[in-house]
């Protein structure tokens, strides 16, 4: 699980940093960096992946000509603050992860930016730490062609050296983690932190989408909500998941739900059928689009593969204020079992109100400095009086009213933030 992620200069935050717990809350107004918080996971995603730091951020298209990965939103001059303010030298940002996976792991990358450079994006320095110490490290000055690169063993090489065929343009993490490279620097049992970043998924749920058929056998939810149908049905394979997935649908709607139904077309697509026990069936061009987002929900947290870590951007949206409940219950349930972790932004003050304390406590707010444009994260519970607020006033009404905001620009100045009044 990936307990904390720190950001310096990457877009409008300077330095800050994000605490993360099981089911990870995010709120704050639009255009306050939480979309931002987005691409800084999609950044580490890219690394999973293997790309260069010029591909995550621009896009990597295949020999096919396919797009295979979409360039983070944003110009490049605008991945690194200050980089469009000096633009003939080499602007920098860095991300810091700590990450508790059979032990505390410390990962470091910083890169830098030059427009004028043939490559774009270079690594500046890099570090992966285990509980006993480095795994690698870069040593040396930060000027590229004189960076080192020292393993667990002693051994120290320049980074550009052709014998291990490594390249400046891409994280050191992944080049090492290649097999016939270098010999694994590993001195003790290391997870493999490039799988951690690449099983980031991040669910944008379409309803046109999970109202499309299916091929037979594709068992993975697509980002938009793809393969709705044959998910569930490998779900319901499972006598156990079927009737969890009942019991939490049945929660949800007012339905007085049955099952579903996954006939084949005569093309051979699967197609998605809500029964209820007076024999009508709804078919998923029928369901509402609450009803939809809940349920590719349960499969991306109910399907036997899920794992890793899952961003939702606004998870709340198309679902009732008073189910909120259930959807919190649930996720907060399935993160508890420490096989997924999942992130969420959020608008909704009912969602604030239905959290545990576990919740609460991984829960932070966004703010932009006005002045600065400058992006803060504060964790909401070192907010001043926070917990006799959330018992007397609620979540909601303080996320509702600016309250959140008021403080975290007073707690900013450095002035009385014991005096903001809810």
């Amino acid at each position: 699980m990936i307990t904390s992620l720190r950001l310096k200069n990457f877009k409008n935050f300077a330095d800050e940093t994000l605490k993360l717990g099981p089911f990870t809350v995010i709120v704050g107004a639009n255009a306050s960096g939480k979309s931002n918080i987005r691409d800084a996971f999609r950044f580490l995603h890219g690394i999973g992946r293997g790309y260069t730091l010029a591909e995550i951020v621009g896009g990597k298209v295949g020999g096919g000509g396919e797009t295979v990965w979409e360039r983070i939103r944003g110009a490049p001059n605008e991945i690194v603050r200050f980089a469009r303010t000096y633009p003939f030298e080499w602007a920098t940002f860095s991300f810091r992860l700590a990450i508790e996976a059979n032990g505390e792991f410390d990962y470091f990358i910083k890169g830098g930016f030059n427009q004028n450079d043939l490559d774009g994006f270079r690594v500046f320095a890099e570090h992966l730490i285990g509980p006993s110490g480095p795994i690698y490290e870069t040593t040396g000055e930060t000027d590229i062609p004189r960076l080192q690169i020292r393993l667990s063993d002693g051994r120290e090489f320049p980074f550009e050296n052709s014998a291990f065929r490594l390249v400046a343009n891409k994280p050191i993490l992944t080049q090492l983690y290649q097999p016939g490279l270098v010999p694994p620097p590993y001195q003790d049992p290391v997870p493999d932190i490039p799988a951690i970043f690449g099983n980031v998924r991040f669910l944008d749920l379409s309803p046109a989408w999970m109202r499309e058929p299916s091929v037979p056998g594709a068992t993975i939810l697509g980002d938009h909500g793809q393969n709705l149908p044959t998910v569930l049905e490998s779900i319901c394979t499972d006598p156990d998941r079927k009737q969890t997935l009942l019991s939490w649908f049945e929660e949800l709607t007012p339905m007085d739900v049955r099952g579903f139904e996954f006939p084949r077309d005569p093309s051979g697509r699967v197609h998605l059928y809500i029964t209820e026990r007076n024999g009508r069936k709804v078919s998923a061009y029928s369901a509402s689009d609450g009803t939809l987002r809940f349920l590719a929900i349960l499969a991306t947290l109910l399907n036997e593969e899920s794992g890793g870590v899952y961003f939702f951007e606004d998870i709340d949206s198309g679902i009732h204020s008073n189910r909120l409940w259930l959807l919190i219950d649930l996720i907060e349930r399935q993160t508890a079992r420490g096989t997924i972790q999942v992130i969420t932004t959020t608008h909704s003050p009912a969602l604030l109100g239905w959290m545990n304390d576990t919740t609460f406590q991984h829960t932070s707010v966004v703010f932009r400095d006005e002045y600065s444009a400058d992006g803060i994260i504060r964790p909401v519970s070192e907010l001043p009086n926070i917990r006799e607020l959330r018992e007397t006033q609620g979540l909601g009404r303080l996320i509702t009213s600016g309250w959140m905001e008021d403080a975290l620009a007073l707690t900013a100045d450095g002035d009385g933030a014991a005096e903001v009044q809810a």
